[in-house]
This record gives C-alpha cells, sequence and structure tokens, in this order.
C-alpha cells in the first residue's frame, strides 16, 4: 500500500498525483495484454478457418488421406482447446483488472475522504485556536485598561 507523506492540509498532491498516474499506466498495461490476447484470438480464429478449408478439399481425397484427415482434425481440437484457455484467460485477466481498477478507485475515495475529514477538522482547529488567542489577547487589554485606570 502506497504511503503519502503529509503537508498542510492534507497529502502531498505530487504523490498523489503520481501513485493515481502509475495505477493508469498499471491498467493500460493490462488492457494492451488483453487486446494482445484478442489479437492472437483472432489470429488463431483465422488459422482454424484456413484448417477448415483445407478440410474441405481434403475430403475429396479422403479415401486415399485418411491419415492426414485425421491430423487435421487433431490440429483443429487443439485450435479449439487454444481458442477456449485464450478466452477464459482473457475474461480472468479482464475481470482482475476490473477488480484491481475499482479496487484502487474505492480506495483512493477513501483516502481522498479521510484527507478532506483530517482538513476539515483542522480547519476547525484552527478556527477554535484564533477564537482562543482572541479571547486571551482581549483579556490581557481589559488587564492593561483596568491598570491604566489605577493611579500609582
Amino acid at each position: 500500500m502506497e504511503k503519502f507523506t503529509r503537508v498542510p492540509n492534507g497529502y502531498n498532491p505530487s504523490e498523489v498525483n503520481q501513485f493515481l498516474d502509475q495505477v493508469i499506466n498499471q491498467v493500460g498495461v493490462i488492457i494492451k495484454e488483453s487486446k494482445a490476447k484478442d489479437d492472437k484470438i483472432r489470429e488463431l480464429e483465422s488459422r482454424l478457418a484456413e484448417t477448415e478449408k483445407m478440410r474441405d478439399k481434403l475430403s475429396q481425397y479422403q479415401r486415399m488421406e485418411q491419415t492426414l484427415t485425421k491430423a487435421i482434425y487433431m490440429a483443429q481440437k487443439t485450435a479449439d482447446q487454444m481458442r477456449t484457455m485464450a478466452y477464459q484467460e482473457r475474461d480472468t485477466i479482464l475481470e482482475e483488472a476490473k477488480n484491481n481498477a475499482n479496487r484502487i478507485v474505492n480506495e483512493s475515495l477513501l483516502k481522498a475522504e479521510k484527507t478532506k475529514d483530517e482538513a476539515d477538522m483542522l480547519r476547525r482547529n484552527v478556527n477554535i485556536f484564533k477564537r482562543r488567542i482572541r479571547n486571551i489577547v482581549e483579556a490581557q487589554i481589559e488587564v492593561i485598561d483596568e491598570l491604566d485606570k489605577v493611579e500609582l
């Protein structure tokens, strides 16, 4: 968990902004990885389509090419498994990215709210302190005025 240094009126804004930039960069990396997985899936689907075209051509020679047909079937099955795994992995990565992003946003909102509450409390304390100082100074002025009235 990121720690921020305190400055007057809350946390250091540049550190908070830097942390948010890091979060944005991490989410961007996850999105890029997801897009790369999608590209890989499209490539595999394209390969699968090409394999199916080849299977149509080879079906004409099925009696003579029985061994080749079995190999294509295995390639298709492997491609399907790879596509399924890629979809599952993509979904898992997206879900994790969403959960992480939501968690980070929620944590940031909670920290911002806490910082605002602390700043409000600090303002109230400063106002109370000012009133007390003002009362003390006014009391001292009254004492001085009373001393001026006394003749020595």
